[in-house]
Parts: structure tokens; C-alpha cells; sequence
């Protein structure tokens, strides 16, 4: 998969992808903005568990893959500048610089293997589509520039599965772990699941209760308070798939 992104064979997002791989979001700051970023990672483990971070103009991840390349290696980035989005290139060459600091982010779609090897059936997957996400009323914690509300990525379920779900994702603190909210929206402040904030809405059907984990997209709703200079992320969705594999990533 990772070759055919670089190629520019494959565009979309990457839910469902390379299943057994883990998949990460992508952070990518300028080197005096690093510590205060990793602090905040810190201090937010739940939506910012942080799986690498490159050396200062290093393109390459080697403890995720021995020929990574994240200028080339995600389907999309987004380009910021002072906390607004300007573009949403597929190959950031062109913009690297020296001091740019690479920070690898788990991801939800680590866990969602889990879930489906359980025998829990994901609505967004079975569609093509890229999983709902919402920003929440749930503060982060602040570190330096970098605060704002927590993202959370929703999947509908009936109560039995959601139960299941808690179990089993329980295991993955790297990826986010455990849900941080089942049942009405409105209490996290999200008055409508059928317009998420990012990635695509799925039906909430009769008798299945919304179950809301922490994003990894939540740095990109810190970044547009922070309002750096100039950065880059992933577009929603669009993941850095990884070498390593899902089963490394669980707790017990």
C-alpha cells in the first residue's frame, strides 16, 4: 500500500486498509515548536499517544518502517498556515525543511482490527466510508500554544457490542484505548451526528447507542488555536500505514 501511495496509485482514505498494519496520524511542526507539541501529546494520551518522533529534518521513521518516506507515503496532507488550511497536496517534497519535526500519532483504525476479529461489525468499514468525527465540548489539556477540544471518532453499536467494544479496545492504550463517551451526543457537545466535523456520517439505527473514542485528529483542532506559522498534517483519513502490526501494539 505504501508503494502505491507513493506512486500516486491510491488517493482515498485508508480505513480498512492493510488491516493487520498499524496506521498513524501525522504531525508535522517546526523544531521550536516540537517540545511544547510532545508535552502536549503527553499530557493528552488518550486522543495523542504517541507512537514516533523524527529527528529534527529527517524524513524517514525507521522504528515504523524501514523506507518510509513522509513526504511521499500518505495519500493526503494538509498544508497549514497560522491555523487555517491551504492546501491538501499528495506529495510535500517540495516543502521540506530542516527543522521540521515528524510526530507519529496512533490511530483508530489500529483498533478497529481488534474489533472486527471480535466479531463487531463497523458500519463506516462495510461502506467504503471514512469514519465519522466530531469536535467535542471535552477539554484537552493545555501545554505551551497548543489547547483546544478534544475530537472524537463515533461508531454506532448496539449495547451488547458496545460492551464488547470497551473490552476489547481496552488493550490498545496506544491507539486510543477504551471509549471516552456512549450514548447521547448532546452531553460532549455535538448536536448533530448526521454533519461530523470530518470523515463521512453513517446511519444511527434503531436500538444502537453512538460510541465515541478520542481522535487522533484532535491535534489538527489544537492547531487552529495555536495558529503556528506553518505546519503539516494528514488529511482526515488519510493515515501513515505502518510495518508494524496491530497484535504489537496490545497491552495484554
Amino acid at each position: 500500500m505504501r508503494r502505491m501511495i507513493r506512486a500516486g496509485q491510491w488517493r482515498a482514505h485508508t480505513s480498512g486498509l492493510a488491516s493487520d498494519h498499524v496506521q498513524g496520524n501525522v504531525v508535522i511542526l517546526p523544531q521550536a515548536l516540537a517540545n511544547d507539541f510532545l508535552r502536549y501529546c503527553q499530557r493528552n494520551p488518550k486522543p495523542c499517544p504517541v507512537l514516533a518522533v523524527s529527528e529534527p529534518g529527517d524524513t524517514s521513521l525507521p522504528g515504523l518502517g524501514a523506507d518510509i518516506n513522509i513526504c511521499t507515503d500518505l495519500p493526503r496532507y494538509r498544508v497549514w498556515r497560522k491555523g487555517e488550511v491551504l492546501d491538501e497536496p499528495t506529495d510535500i517534497t517540495a516543502l521540506w525543511r530542516a527543522d521540521l519535526v515528524t510526530f507519529v500519532l496512533g490511530c483508530s483504525f489500529s483498533f478497529e482490527h481488534a474489533l472486527m476479529q471480535a466479531g463487531l461489525r463497523l458500519r463506516h468499514v462495510e461502506q467504503g466510508k471514512n469514519v465519522a468525527m466530531y469536535r467535542s465540548n471535552i477539554p484537552t489539556q493545555a501545554a505551551g500554544v497548543f489547547h483546544g477540544p478534544m475530537v472524537v471518532s463515533m461508531r454506532p453499536m448496539l449495547a451488547a457490542d458496545a460492551i464488547r467494544a470497551v473490552q476489547v479496545t481496552s488493550r490498545f492504550p496506544n491507539v486510543h484505548g477504551a471509549p471516552v463517551h456512549l450514548g447521547d451526543p448532546a452531553l460532549i457537545g455535538i448536536a448533530d451526528l448526521g454533519a461530523p466535523d470530518y470523515g463521512d456520517a453513517v446511519e444511527l439505527k434503531s436500538g444502537e447507542l453512538p460510541v465515541f473514542w478520542a481522535c487522533g485528529v484532535t491535534p489538527q483542532a489544537a492547531l487552529r488555536q495555536a495558529q503556528p506559522e506553518f505546519c503539516i498534517t494528514h488529511a482526515p483519513g488519510a493515515m501513515l500505514i505502518t510495518d508494524l502490526l496491530n497484535q504489537q501494539l496490545a497491552s495484554f
